[in-house]
């Protein structure tokens, strides 16, 4: 095996690796408000968004061609020096994602890939090096101008979606109102999960389709290769099927308080705007894209919103592309320096050593299916005895992070064992039923 070929190798491994953060990492654009309103269990949820992720993999390769030909300038670059670029630019995507997570952030997994290439780019090659706008095509256009757009697009229609879905549905009775949009939940909260997987899957195969025009065994004007759709596929599938729990507390729980209208409202309004992105190749942030539609839902039904959660997101978008940037720029200074495959090895050691750091980290706080329906800070649930007095050390979790009452509202258990909100808000139906 020659060095060039292992180094290939070291880069699709990493890519791939990439796509599967990305796939835990964006799992809550497309199921937060369906867990969060009890429409599925989280195991439910988070297994059929993956599979739907697979199958949106193969419907699309637009964005892929976007990612692959309209970032780097290939004819500035060519061979190993463009396998470090792509390496170095991964990394950097990979360490801003699992820092985004430990903190709970839904941050642009698009931004971070896009950052770290960004950097690597520039530390390579310089300004030139990277194609900022040229015509339709360039960052500028096919990246900054969706990524300012899309949240106040997705945050519109579902504004006006929300405000529509409760007027019509005013005088109708609550508990059916309820059950009825559960259901829709479901078939909407698919769509974005397959509208996810044409948009951001297609993201990695750009950079593997970049890595195999360096190493040489494809040209840029070549198909995409099968295996690669492939092997992206069920990257991002296995990443979603782990479930970004920290980040599917925040938007499910942290920003709105979400009832089953809203949710159907967020998602047809998110798998629209990215279905239509896909469509036209621009690789959109479907993060950015899923937390406006979330935001829109407070604003449309009057909600309270939680704004310094939402600023916290706000800060992390503004920070992705420039920190992802950096750590790109960090990676490919150091492979540079050292040189050859011991340079890629020591970046590799790098990744893996500060990811196992981030991982044991988050063990300290963890965030599951027992309590992701639960925000930090709200009242805890107190489960009472028949007659009413609290039960010390019993928190009335469920498991399925559904069935629960919502966080400040006490769950009582009656002498069946069953257990129910104490009391629901006027006209606010029960949640004691999931798919």
């Amino acid at each position: 095996m020659t060095v060039e070929l292992l180094v290939l190798l070291i880069v699709i491994v990493t890519a791939l690796a990439f796509d599967f953060t990305n796939g835990f990492h964006d799992t809550a654009n497309a199921m937060a408000t369906s867990i969060a309103t009890g429409a599925l269990r989280p195991r439910v949820a988070v297994a059929l968004s993956a599979v739907l992720n697979l199958i949106g993999a193969f419907l699309s390769v637009a964005v892929a061609a976007t990612v692959a030909k309209g970032i780097v300038r290939l004819d500035a670059v060519q061979g190993h020096d463009l396998l470090i670029i792509v390496f170095a630019g991964l990394v950097g995507g990979i360490l801003w994602n699992l820092l985004t997570w430990l903190f709970g952030l839904p941050s642009s997994s698009s931004h971070a890939l896009f950052g770290g290439l960004i950097g690597a780019t520039l530390a390579a090659l310089g300004w030139s090096g990277v194609i900022w706008a040229a015509g339709s095509d360039g960052v500028l256009t096919k990246i900054i101008l969706p990524a300012v757009l899309a949240p106040i697009v997705a945050a519109l229609v579902s504004a006006i979606g929300t405000w529509l879905v409760y007027r019509i549905t005013n005088k109708s009775d609550p508990d059916k109102v309820e059950a009825g949009f559960r259901w829709g939940q479901i078939g909407s909260a698919s769509l974005v999960s397959l509208a996810h997987g044409t948009n951001d899957a297609q993201k990695t195969m750009g950079v593997i389709f970049l890595a195999l025009v360096a190493h040489g065994s494809l040209t840029k004007n070549d198909e995409m290769p099968l295996w690669v759709m492939a092997a992206c596929a069920v990257a991002i599938a296995a990443g979603t099927y782990l479930g970004g729990w920290r980040i599917i507390r925040t938007l499910g729980k942290g920003l709105v308080e979400i009832e089953s209208p809203q949710g159907l409202a967020a998602e047809s309004a998110s798998a629209a705007i990215i279905l239509t992105s896909a469509h036209f190749g621009l690789p959109l942030s479907t993060t950015q894209t899923a937390t406006g539609s979330i935001l829109g839902t407070g604003l449309g039904k009057g909600a309270e919103v939680r704004w310094g959660v939402m600023g916290r997101m706000v800060v992390a978008w503004l920070f992705t592309l420039p920190l992802a940037g950096l750590a790109g720029a960090v990676c490919w200074a150091i492979a540079h320096v050292i040189g050859g495959l011991p340079g890629v090895l020591v970046v590799f050691v790098i990744l893996l050593a500060l990811s196992a750091l981030m991982y044991l980290r988050s063990r300290r706080d963890p965030v599951d299916t027992s309590n992701v329906n639960e925000w930090p800070g709200d009242t805890p649930v107190v489960a009472t005895d028949p007659a009413g007095v609290a039960k010390a050390g019993d928190s009335g979790r469920e498991d399925s992070g559904g069935g629960s009452a919502e966080p400040g509202e006490p769950t009582r258990r009656d002498a069946s064992g069953k257990s129910g909100a104490a009391s629901a808000e006027p006209g606010k139906s029960s949640r004691s039923a999931q798919v």
